[in-house]
């Protein structure tokens, strides 16, 4: 799955978030959706224009996201 080919980052929509393309609807809303217990299917039925791809693309780009995530430790 190639993200970049849905995912797209326009400033004048949601001031930047990364948004699904040609929708207003954000990466962030459709993975907080499936951590609330949303189904693909229950996304699919309730956002028509949406497609499975458009899904795993959210899921792709957040787990890149958290790969090119750093963690530094302070000391206490």
């Amino acid at each position: 799955m190639n993200w970049q080919d849905r995912i797209e980052i326009a400033p004048n929509v949601l001031t930047g978030k990364p948004i699904i393309k040609g929708t207003r609807i954000a990466v962030e809303f459709v993975v907080d959706l499936l951590a609330r217990g949303w189904s693909q299917e229950d996304i699919l039925e309730e956002y028509d224009h949406l497609t499975s791809e458009d899904i795993q693309a959210c899921l792709a780009y957040a787990s890149s996201v958290l790969q090119s995530e750093r963690v530094y430790l302070t000391p206490d």
